[in-house]
């Protein structure tokens, strides 16, 4: 039999929680250059060479990549729980996302080198091992976190993934974006800078990654064969389907966070590519921008977790959820001659003696979404500690695969709207304002759940 998770959080060190943080210092900025600031806005603006076109096209990778790990999640958890050890499987994951990370380097605009649809693949694949290895981390925390410090446990691990985006942003900035002479003697011609965010990504992963499977104590195997494996978990899966009436807080759960959560995915993927198309940001822009929100999500994550532990999480993500719905209906009221949706507002119009966010709508614009970043990042890591705290502890890899279910099972629905609100309005901002929707109904649907820990069925 495996140890409990209270057994292993006895034997857990502060290295070893500092190793698991660390994975997320590693992992994070695959999603921040990759995902938002670098690669997204490049496939969008040169790959594809059209911003609406390239957004929409952007929505459909990933929704694709959602429905594989919706598909994968629960069952490769329930395995993992009848198997006990969930590092093997994050080492795949692992590789998947390295792997892809790596050969992004050979996406070209104008087919020069790999196709647009090998781009995408490897786009998808390499969200596919990042959200499917969020699975069995996040697994993990009930059973390595200090008595009642899940919250600021999953808070830190967030938060320095996205100081760690923030380093990797300033060394792309200082280093190969502004000189003359970029680091590695990368051409600007062939767009090497911006493929560069690639490889950078992957290999800041891979170096990072090392101590949580060094240090980070994981349980024990049950010594069951594989085959018995395979099979006890999907024994378990199909039980666990067959008694959701007997976890239906869980359930209510998961349902309010399969919709709240696209919609956060959706308004942190598309922040960059919006703001690319609507104000016309090129790289060193989007860098700087994301330079100036990281330090707010690294925010969101210690004050979010912190607040989970003292006011209880289901208040703390109610108060985050609001927040990002309010913020983000304000982010959309900015436009290069808009404020406020409806006072226009001269364009040459400079309020900075700067030529790079020089203008009121600009400047508008980037302070909404520094609020947007505290409160995402916030519902993000408080949504991992409401899962820790409601889920019954003998299946808790099992339920962190509904969890990425509930995550993705549904992930297709805000990328295609997003995409269908794109393509008939032939508006950024309308497919932008779609993401609005799913936050209030994830908001009403936490109405309905209780903080309270189930017990296996």
């Amino acid at each position: 039999m495996s140890r409990s998770g209270r057994d292993v959080a006895k034997e857990v060190s502060s290295l070893g929680r500092t190793a698991w943080v660390a994975f997320e210092w590693g992992r994070n900025p695959y999603f921040i250059l990759v995902g938002i600031y670098i690669y997204g806005p490049y496939f969008q603006n040169q790959i594809v060479g059209d911003p609406v076109l390239g957004q929409a096209l952007w929505a459909d990778i990933w929704a694709y990549a959602g429905i594989t790990v919706a598909i994968s999640a629960p069952l490769l958890g329930a395995i993992a729980d009848a198997g006990g050890p969930r590092k093997p499987w994050l080492m795949l994951f692992s590789i998947l996302l390295a792997l892809a990370s790596f050969l992004l380097w050979f996406g070209q605009p104008g087919d020069v080198g790999l196709s647009l649809f090998a781009i995408g693949a490897l786009i998808a694949i390499g969200n596919f091992g990042y959200d499917a290895s969020i699975v069995f981390h996040g697994a993990m925390l009930p059973s390595i976190a200090k008595k009642g410090g899940i919250g600021r446990l999953s808070g830190l691990g967030y938060a320095l993934g996205n100081l760690a985006g923030l380093l990797l942003l300033a060394f792309v900035l200082v280093f190969i974006f502004l000189p003359d002479n970029p680091l590695f003697g990368l051409d600007r011609n062939t767009h090497e800078h911006e493929r560069i965010v690639g490889p950078l990504a992957g290999l800041w992963f891979v170096v990072f990654c090392i101590p949580f499977f060094l240090w980070t104590p994981d349980q024990r195997p049950t010594g069951l064969p594989l085959s018995k494996t395979v099979s006890n978990g999907l024994a378990s899966i199909t039980h666990t389907i067959r008694s959701l009436n007997q976890y239906r807080n869980i359930g209510a759960y998961l349902l309010a966070r399969m919709i709240y959560n696209d919609g956060l995915n959706m308004m942190l993927t598309f922040g960059g590519i919006y703001a690319s198309g609507v104000f016309g940001w090129g790289v060193i822009e989007l860098a700087l921008y994301g330079i100036v929100l990281s330090p707010f999500a690294a925010l969101g994550g210690f004050t979010g977790g912190i607040l989970a532990d003292r006011i209880g999480t289901r208040a703390a993500l109610r108060i985050s959820l609001s927040g990002s719905i309010l913020f983000g209906f304000l982010s959309l009221s900015f436009t290069p001659n808009r404020i406020l949706f409806f006072l226009p507002y001269t364009q040459n119009m400079e309020v900075l003696p700067i030529t790079i966010f020089a203008t009121l709508p600009e400047l508008l614009y980037i302070g909404a979404v520094a609020c947007i970043a505290v409160c995402v990042v916030a519902t993000y890591s408080n949504s991992r500690v409401m899962m820790a705290r409601i889920a019954p502890r003998q299946r808790m890899t099992q339920f962190f695969g509904l969890y990425a279910l509930s995550g993705e099972a549904t992930a297709f629905a805000a990328p295609l709207a997003v995409g269908v609100v794109t393509r008939i309005s032939d508006s950024q901002q309308w497919g932008m304002a779609i993401i609005l929707v799913f936050l209030a109904i994830g908001l009403v649907g936490l109405s309905f759940v209780r903080e309270e820990r189930a017990e296996a069925a």
